[in-house]
């Protein structure tokens, strides 16, 4: 389940992209399989761990080919990346910037390794479902590594045009999950085995595998009204 769009970024065979957070890959895995040349960086070890092990398994079911797939599965610091001004030409930070005390620190980054011309997609969670998160449970953004602030459009827009990005445009996604981090935060975040939660999870992964018109039809009407993330379009201007 992907939260940007590659269509709306760009991405092409050939190119090379970072997916910075990449969480257990679910985008970097995307991007290797449109033929492009993948880093997917995180700071947890598990993360790396599984996204490597996930790589190879793909490659073994011949998923991937081994001999045409470039793919580097780094651990590492969104303050201080280990590559070179302007390496690649897309850039993905899907749910990451909230984690991040300094957030302006990691958008710099994030432009500086980015090419001139080239695209980035940027995800958070939207302002108004993350308040009721918020208001509803304590637990569920006060935990080590949890949610630091919920951001404003404006806001964001603000810092990463700040940090030299162009906004090309936004858009939202994931308006079934909305409900379904809500009844979590009502019942206890960690409490996976209350029936109302275990029914809707088993709804969305329903969605998930076989992508029926009916939910597809709801998660057009609903993404834009309540959609649980929001994802900004941005290019790198390209130097004289």
């Amino acid at each position: 389940m992907l939260t940007a769009n590659y269509d709306l970024l760009g991405l092409k065979a050939g190119d090379r992209i970072l997916d910075l957070g990449c969480g257990f890959g679910r985008h970097a895995y995307e991007a290797a399989r449109r033929g492009a040349h993948v880093v997917a960086l995180d700071a947890g070890v598990d993360e790396v761990d599984g996204v490597l092990g996930t790589f190879a398994a793909m490659v073994e079911a011949g998923e991937l080919s081994e001999a045409d797939t470039r793919v580097a599965v780094i651990q590492g610091d969104a303050l201080n990346l280990p590559f070179a001004d302007a390496t690649f030409d897309r850039v993905i930070c899907s749910e990451v910037l909230e984690h991040i005390p300094n957030d302006v620190g990691a958008m710099a980054e994030l432009s500086r390794v980015l090419k001139p011309g080239g695209t980035m997609a940027i995800t958070v969670p939207r302002f108004g479902p993350e308040l009721i998160n918020w208001a509803l449970s304590d637990e569920y953004h006060s935990v080590k590594g949890g949610h630091v602030r919920i951001y404003r459009r404006s806001v964001l827009e603000g810092r990463l045009q700040a940090s030299g990005l162009a906004l090309s445009g936004h858009r939202y996604a994931h308006g079934l999950h909305s409900p379904y981090w809500w009844l979590k935060c009502f019942v206890g975040t960690t409490n996976s085995e209350h029936p109302w939660v275990k029914a809707y999870h088993k709804l969305l992964v329903w969605d998930i595998m076989k992508r029926p018109r009916t939910t597809r039809y709801a998660e057009m009407i609903l993404a834009p009204l309540m959609g649980k993330s929001i994802i900004f379009y941005l290019r790198k201007p390209a130097t004289a």
